[in-house]
C-alpha cells in the first residue's frame, strides 16, 4: 500500500513539475491556469449557423503593380504595407518578398504609376511596419526576418530596422540576430520613458517566443522574454484595458491556437492573460488585427483562422473563417463567429460602403481553387448592429495571403493592396502585388 502511495506521489510531483514548466513558458500565473478551458469553437461554429449571403458587390477594380510574374515564378509576398515612404504626397507600397528575400519599395511617381526597387536584402522577411522609429521626422521600416520560410528550429531569425536617411536611402540596422525565427515586430513606448520599444513575435518552429525589446538609446536594446511558446504570428501594441499605457496582443498558432494579452503596468512589467483558446489543435490561426470594431471606445480583436500547411496538399478546412473578440472590459473578451471562409487570412476593418460603421475585408490563401466559385477576396457588410452579410468579390488572383487598406489615390475612399503567396498549386491565376482601387 505504501509503495502505491509513493508511486502516486511521484506521479503527482512529476505532473506538478510539468505544469510549472508550462506556466513558465506561457508566462501565466497559477490563477490563469484555473481560468476557463479553451473554447470548443467547433461546436460554437456549428451552433452559430450560416452568415447571410448577399449578392456579389464589386467595390474594387484590380491592377497588378511592380515586377511581372514570369512563367516559372512562384511569388511569395508575405506582407504588404501602404505608406508615403518618401513624403512626396503620393502613397507607396512596401512589400516583404519572401521568394526574393528582400524588402521592395513600389514608389508611386507620378500618380497612378508604381516603380519597384529593392530597399534591402533580408532572409525570409515575414512582416514590415512603417514608423518613424528614431523620431527624425521621416519613415523607417521595422522588418521581421524568419531567416527561412520553411519550418526550421535553427536560430536564424532577426529583428531589423531600415533607417531612412537623406534622399530616401535606407541603412540596415540589425537589432537582434541568431534568434528563433521572427514573424512580427511592432513599435510602441512600452516602459513610459518617451522612446519607442519593440514587441516581437518569434514563430520559431518547435521553439518560439514573445518578447519586448527595451530601447536603451544609441540603437542598443535590452531583451525581456514574455512567453516561450512556439508559433507566435502577431505581437500588436494597443491599450487594451484603457489605463493609458501600451499592452501587447499576441496570436500564437501551432498546437496552441491561442490569443494572449500582456497587460502592462506602465513601466514595462507585463502580466499574461489568455483571452482565447481553441480546443481544435488544427484550428489554423492565421492573423489578428486590433481595432474598435463595434466603435464603443475600446479595442477589439479581429481574428482569422485559415492556415492550411499542416496538411498536404494545403487547402482550407470547414472550420476556417473569421471571428472577432469583443472587449467587454477588464481585459475580458467575448467570442463572436462571423463566417466560415476557407483559407481566411489578414482580415481588416474598414468602412467600405460609407455608412460609418466598420465592415470587414479578408483574403484567402488556401481555398479550393479547383472550384470556380471559390473566392480569394470577400467582404462582410456590417448593418450597424454587428450583424454581417457576406459578399463575394473575386476568385482571381488566387492564393492571397496578405492585405492592406489605404487611400492610394487620395479620393477619400479606401483602396486595397494584396500579396500573392503561391506555395502550392494550381499556378494558373498568380500574382505578386495587386492594387484594388475603390470604384464605388
Amino acid at each position: 500500500m505504501k509503495r502505491h502511495v509513493l508511486a502516486a506521489a511521484a506521479v503527482i510531483g512529476t505532473a506538478a513539475v510539468i505544469v510549472a514548466i508550462q506556466l513558465w513558458r506561457a508566462g501565466l500565473s497559477v490563477g490563469e491556469v484555473m481560468a476557463p478551458a479553451p473554447v470548443d469553437v467547433t461546436t460554437m461554429i456549428r451552433d452559430a449557423g450560416v452568415v447571410a449571403r448577399g449578392p456579389r458587390v464589386a467595390v474594387f477594380t484590380p491592377r497588378p503593380i511592380g515586377a511581372a510574374v514570369g512563367r516559372d515564378d512562384r511569388p511569395l509576398i508575405a506582407h504588404v504595407t501602404i505608406v508615403d515612404l518618401d513624403a512626396d504626397g503620393l502613397i507607396d507600397v512596401v512589400v516583404a518578398d519572401a521568394a526574393a528575400n528582400r524588402i521592395g519599395w513600389l514608389r508611386q511617381s507620378p500618380a497612378g504609376q508604381f516603380t519597384e526597387t529593392t530597399l534591402a536584402e533580408v532572409a525570409g522577411p515575414a512582416h514590415v511596419t512603417a514608423v518613424d522609429f528614431d523620431r527624425d521626422d521621416d519613415v523607417d521600416l521595422l522588418v521581421a526576418s524568419l531567416g527561412a520560410i520553411a519550418p526550421n528550429n535553427a536560430k536564424i531569425g532577426a529583428v531589423i530596422v531600415l533607417e531612412q536617411g537623406a534622399g530616401s536611402t535606407f541603412a540596415k540596422r540589425v537589432l537582434a540576430e541568431n534568434v528563433t525565427r521572427v514573424s512580427d515586430v511592432e513599435a510602441g513606448d512600452l516602459d513610459g520613458d518617451g522612446d519607442l520599444d519593440l514587441a516581437v513575435a518569434q514563430f520559431g518552429y518547435d521553439q518560439g517566443e514573445t518578447r519586448w525589446m527595451e530601447n536603451l538609446g544609441s540603437w542598443q536594446f535590452a531583451s525581456h522574454p514574455l512567453q516561450q511558446l512556439s508559433g507566435p504570428i502577431n505581437a500588436v501594441i494597443a491599450d487594451v484595458d484603457r489605463d493609458g499605457d501600451q499592452d501587447i496582443v499576441s496570436l500564437v498558432s501551432q498546437e496552441w491556437e491561442e490569443i494572449y494579452v500582456f497587460l502592462n503596468d506602465g513601466r514595462g512589467r507585463f502580466t499574461a492573460k489568455r483571452i482565447f483558446g481553441a480546443s481544435n489543435e488544427d484550428f489554423g490561426s492565421s492573423w489578428i488585427s486590433v481595432t474598435d470594431l463595434d466603435q464603443d471606445g475600446d479595442v477589439d480583436v479581429l481574428y482569422s483562422n485559415g492556415d492550411a500547411f499542416d496538411y498536404a496538399p494545403p487547402k482550407g478546412r470547414s472550420w476556417n473563417g473569421v471571428q472577432w473578440l469583443e472587449n467587454t472590459g477588464n481585459a475580458s473578451f467575448a467570442y463572436h463567429r462571423i463566417a466560415d471562409f476557407a483559407g481566411a487570412s489578414s482580415p481588416q476593418a474598414v468602412d467600405l460602403d460609407g455608412d460609418r460603421d466598420l465592415d470587414i475585408v479578408v483574403v484567402s490563401a488556401y481555398n479550393d481553387w479547383a472550384r470556380a466559385e471559390s473566392q480569394s477576396l470577400v467582404w462582410f457588410e456590417n448593418d450597424g448592429r454587428m450583424q454581417f452579410t457576406m459578399h463575394d468579390h473575386a476568385n482571381t488572383p488566387t492564393h492571397l495571403l496578405t492585405l492592406a487598406v489605404g487611400d492610394l489615390n487620395r479620393d477619400q475612399r479606401p483602396d486595397l493592396v494584396t500579396g500573392g503567396a503561391h506555395m502550392s498549386g494550381p499556378y494558373d491565376r498568380m500574382s505578386r502585388v495587386t492594387v484594388w482601387l475603390n470604384t464605388r
